[in-house]
Parts: C-alpha cells; structure tokens; sequence
C-alpha cells in the first residue's frame, strides 16, 4: 500500500511539473523593410512582451540577428495614439527554458527593453527573447506603426 502511494505521489509530482507547452518556436519572421518587422496584429493577452513569463520572441540569434531582431520589433509598435517611441536595452534578465540555447544548458536570457513615448507618464518594459521565434504582435497598450 505504500509502495503504491508512494509510486502515485511520484507520478503526479513528475507530471504537475511537465509541461505540454512547445519550449522552443522557430517561426519565420517577416520583414517590412531592413530595420523593421511586419506586424500585423496587436495582443489581447495582457502578459503578452510585458512579462518575463511571455516575452516576444523575434529570433536571430542562430544567425547573429538575434539584437537587430530586437530592434526590428520595436520599430514596428508605436504609442497608443500612434506616437512616435523611444527604447532603450535596459538589460538581461529571466532565464526561459529553450532548445535553441547555444551553450546546450536549455535555458536562455531575455532582454528588458524600456519603451516611453511624448507624454507617457511611464516607461514600460518589453521582454524580449532573440533566441526563439513566435507570432509577433504589438503588446497591449501599443499600436503598429503605419
């Protein structure tokens, strides 16, 4: 009988652990110009590039694009009404699990980007992952650029 739970508790612990979640994505960018993405879509999802949890994943990084990837992301959001923004790579932080790790430890760094435009009254971080590639959207709160 114990041997039974014990073998249960096990299981459930190796399982509640797992997840179904794809780790690593490698879906083709594309470009609007040399300096900026396509987006074409804004996110209704309010973690969506605000949180280390769900960063953007522009990708790159395989092909030492990973920062101008980056960059090609923020030029294409604009402010709420449309401003003009501004950016700054604030940093590295959060380690993420993916395949695409070039040391082969499975986990990656983001970026923290700080987003501001004219009249904002914050600035706003943006996680970025150039080591995996997804669906690129504006975060909540942004728009596209025309």
């Amino acid at each position: 009988m114990n041997k039974n739970l014990l073998s249960l508790g096990i299981l459930l612990f190796l399982f509640s652990c797992s997840s179904s979640k794809q780790i690593s994505k490698n879906t083709p960018q594309i470009l609007r110009d040399f300096n900026t993405f396509l987006i074409t879509e804004i996110s209704t999802d309010k973690t969506y590039g605000l949180s280390p949890k769900n960063p953007v994943e522009v990708g790159g990084a395989k092909y030492s694009e990973g920062p101008i990837n980056e960059r090609r992301f923020l030029n294409a959001l604009a402010g709420p009404n449309g401003e003009e923004i501004s950016y700054f790579r604030a940093g590295s932080c959060c380690a993420v699990k993916s395949n695409n790790d070039p040391f082969g430890f499975g986990s990656v760094m983001l970026d923290d980007y700080r987003v501001t435009w004219e009249n904002s009254k914050d600035t706003i971080s943006i996680y970025i992952n150039m080591y995996d590639s997804g669906k690129l959207k504006a975060p909540i709160g942004f728009t596209l650029k025309k």
